[in-house]
């Protein structure tokens, strides 16, 4: 039903666009002249249809799951929470949504049947009620657009204050939420340090966050020192650079200036291509191709590895970056004024010696940008590292070894028996602090050089 509301939004959309747009045709073909073209009375009856059926759509979807549990909690027999928890009474609600949902375990009590049926015949009453809302308010709102088509009626302006409104809504809620992790993040890492000394996880060489977190579970004391799983973040970012630096920067400097248009036409969309393949399939070519292979070699010349290593995921990891160094690169070498390269090759140099002598240099600070956000890249990547790298924190630097990296070690954490209340569960919001503000601070960097780029050549 909820699909069926989106497609009546949609049709009434074009329904408003294509009536406002034909009595707009038919004011200017009796003579009158418009203010604004008939597209834009189209464009204005479609959006004052859409945006606001669309926000009530989006309200409505967040709150009808809150509104329908509390119903059919208040519907449940009286005294069914007493003498209960918040954990078994959410126990009781979320099998009763199982029951309704059809997955059926055991035999549930007659009761808790009961409610499963009233919680089915509650959802559909609110899908009802919620198309109903839909065709109401857009025959409304279609009523009231079709109304403003008028001769002297500014219906550009009113379509782009409506734009303008959907701009500034998604600008502040960018905002909003970017403070909202913020916010979520340190108030947890605060927690995180009142049971763990800042000291202990900043400087600390030992990493086991296995605590016991309940009373009948066994496991060690637990030791939260980050700066191995800090170091092994490195390891594998700096394999990663160390490929995709040296081929992306080369071949931004062939596709730019040595390759003709043939070569360049094919590379550039297989680039394109390259960059846009999902990272967990770079993880799976990782594990079953890479590591196996430097496995394999490795054994061939009597080299112990490890399964996991950081040279597998970091490698796999700088094929994934060169694109994006390349494109970067090469928009920097564009952008480089026409007049240096003619001026340098006027006065005797090879397009070599033009390119090295001349137009790198001019276009350092926008290449040195692209590869301070592919090192924010690199440090953020989740799914390849946690699929090809390990799990254990060593203090090592040797890539052929297993390491692990902070995402690992957040995915660890957050996966499996958890509870929000513990050095183990909390210390993955503090890994989560301390790279968000490592990467802060170097895509900061990294857009200030660009900006400086941009002022030098605009």
């Amino acid at each position: 039903m909820v699909l069926f509301a989106f497609l009546l939004l949609l049709g009434a959309t074009f329904v408003a666009y294509a009536l406002n747009r034909r009595a707009a045709i038919s004011i200017r073909a009796n003579g009158t002249q418009l203010h604004s073209l008939e597209s834009f009375h189209g464009l204005f009856a479609a959006l004052t249809v859409l945006v606001p059926v669309l926000v009530g759509i989006l309200i409505w979807l967040v709150l009808e799951g809150t509104v329908v549990d509390w119903v059919m909690i208040r519907s449940l027999p009286e005294g069914t929470f007493d003498d209960l928890g918040s954990g078994a009474s959410q126990l009781i609600v979320a099998e009763i949504k199982s029951i309704a949902g059809g997955r059926v375990f055991g035999t549930p009590e007659p009761w808790k049947t009961e409610a499963a049926e009233r919680l089915v015949a509650y959802n559909r009453i609110a899908d009802w009620v919620l198309v109903a809302l839909v065709a109401v308010s857009a025959a409304m709102l279609l009523w009231f657009a079709r109304r403003s088509v008028a001769a002297q009626f500014r219906a550009r302006q009113s379509a782009e204050r409506i734009v303008l409104g959907l701009m500034v809504f998604c600008a502040v809620a960018a905002i909003f939420v970017t403070i909202g992790i913020v916010f979520a993040l340190t108030f947890e890492t605060i927690k995180f340090f009142q049971v763990v000394p800042v000291t202990e996880f900043l400087f600390g060489t030992s990493w086991e966050p296995q605590i016991p977190i309940r009373e009948d579970q066994v496991a060690a004391e637990g030791a939260f020192g980050a700066v191995p799983v800090f170091l092994g973040t490195i390891v594998i970012s700096t394999v990663a650079l160390f490929i995709a630096i040296p081929v992306g920067l080369m071949t931004a400097i062939y596709l730019n200036e040595f390759a003709n248009r043939r070569i360049r036409s094919a590379v550039k969309p297989v680039l394109e291509i390259l960059a846009g393949v999902p990272t967990v399939v770079y993880g799976f070519f990782a594990v079953l191709t890479v590591a196996p292979a430097i496995r394999s070699f490795a054994a061939s010349i009597g080299v112990d590895v490890a399964p996991n290593t950081a040279l597998a995921a970091g490698g796999v990891m700088g094929i994934m970056l060169i694109p994006f160094i390349s494109s970067f690169a090469d928009d920097a070498l564009s952008a480089v004024p026409r007049s240096l390269r003619d001026g340098a090759l006027a006065l005797g140099a090879t397009r070599g010696e033009m390119m090295v002598n001349v137009l790198f240099p001019a276009a350092i600070p926008g290449i040195v940008g692209g590869i301070l956000l592919a090192v924010s890249r690199a440090i953020g990547e989740t799914m390849i590292v946690v699929m090809a790298a390990g799990l254990i924190a060593k203090m090592t630097i040797n890539p052929l070894d297993s390491v692990t990296a902070v995402t690992v070690q957040i995915v660890t954490l957050l996966i499996g028996d958890t509870s929000f209340d513990n050095p183990k569960t909390l210390s993955a919001f503090a890994l989560g602090m301390m790279l968000f503000l490592v990467t802060l601070v170097i895509n900061i960097f990294a857009l200030r050089i660009v900006r400086k780029y941009r002022e030098i050549y605009d």
